[in-house]
């Protein structure tokens, strides 16, 4: 008796698996159709949305590039020494304002009254 209540049941859930789910452009999915989706559309009581710049060639290029190996293994060298992170972007690879956008973040989390690494005012 048991057997054919559990072949039941397992067919029910076999079925409902099987079962696309319903949604607006399903049809238009299946039919090969397509429809754009709607422009997102930002709410009005929404906080001012900052926008981010467009990257330049010279703010996607590496720092040896940009400034040649010197200049990037100073920068480097500086960010090595001041930055806490644990896996800092002191990278001659990387941007140069990335390396120094990390010397300032670093540099600015000192107190006042604290001593800042000569790194810093460089």
């Amino acid at each position: 008796m048991r057997l054919p209540i559990l072949l039941t049941a397992a067919l029910l859930m076999v079925a409902a698996c099987d079962q696309q789910p319903a949604s607006p452009g399903a049809e238009t999915a299946a039919s090969g159709a397509t429809t754009a989706a709607p422009e997102p559309v930002m709410p009005a009581d929404a906080p001012p949305q900052e926008e981010a710049p467009a990257p330049t060639e010279a703010s996607s290029m590496s720092c040896t590039l940009d400034q040649g190996s010197d200049g990037a293994m100073e920068l480097v060298r500086r960010c090595m020494a001041v930055s806490p992170a644990s896996h800092p972007p002191c990278n001659p690879e990387n941007p140069c304002q990335l390396i120094q956008d990390e010397i300032d973040r670093s540099c600015a989390m000192y107190k006042p009254g604290e001593t800042k690494p000569a790194e810093c005012t460089a």
